[in-house]
């Protein structure tokens, strides 16, 4: 749930110093912190990149905020450098003083010319701050920054989940975003030229049912989980 586009850096601006503190007091019902969505949504990346057998070099972090995602696309087998995109200046400050790392930027969405040099585009939970007229132009910007054949993991906000829209109430930089439905979701990555390989359903149980997890990924094609990710490639 972190990202944007030019429309709203000032507003994130604001949260750059405070936005993991923020984010925590929204997710706390689901008894989960941050990082552990963080890193089920790139352990499933990494299990869905090995199934097609792909080893991805070089990984845009789209929406990359202060860069928590960062480090862990360095895990992804085959990841050897990250260019991490963001619209929010302050933000990327942070980013850079606490994710720093030699094979690593951290660039402003204007500073990035797209070449189609990406392997592998990640977005966490950045369309959903997109104003509508202005996400095609965020998918077009994407699909240009991937070479042929190169996958985008769009993840994002179950709009269909009740208890997701309810976390989005308690973080006030979630309360005026705009959510879009797998379908929704799906239709506008297929409008801007991707091929959609999959969508999956992920974070179903909260914490207090936590024994109910590992029967997850047998429930991932159905839209119960709180995030899903569309996973499609660039023909």
């Amino acid at each position: 749930m972190t990202n944007r586009s030019s429309f709203n850096s000032t507003k994130f601006d604001e949260y750059n110093v405070t936005y993991d503190i923020t984010l925590a007091r929204g997710l706390s019902i689901s008894g989960e912190d941050k990082d552990y969505f963080a890193r089920h949504r790139i352990a499933w990346l990494a299990d869905g990149l090995q199934q097609l057998h792909q080893q991805p070099k070089a990984v845009m972090d789209f929406g990359c905020g202060t860069g928590s995602a960062t480090p862990l696309l360095f895990g992804l087998i085959g990841t050897q450098s990250v260019v991490a995109i963001d619209t929010s200046a302050k933000c990327l400050d942070v980013a850079k003083r606490t994710r720093a790392c030699e094979h690593a930027q951290f660039l402003l969405y204007s500073q990035y010319k797209p070449s189609e040099q990406i392997d592998l585009a990640y977005s966490n939970g950045t369309f959903h701050h997109i104003p509508l007229n202005e996400r095609a132009a965020a998918v077009n910007y994407v699909y240009r920054s991937l070479r042929h054949g190169g996958l985008f993991a769009l993840w994002e906000n179950n709009a269909w989940n009740p208890g997701t829209r309810y976390v989005m109430s308690r973080i006030p930089f979630d309360r005026d975003a705009i959510p879009l439905t797998p379908y929704e979701a799906r239709h506008l990555l297929q409008a801007g030229g991707f091929e959609a390989l999959r969508t999956d359903f992920l974070f179903i149980f909260p914490r207090m049912l936590r024994w109910f997890r590992g029967i997850e990924p047998l429930l991932s094609k159905l839209p119960l989980g709180a995030q899903y990710q569309v996973l499609c490639r660039k023909p």
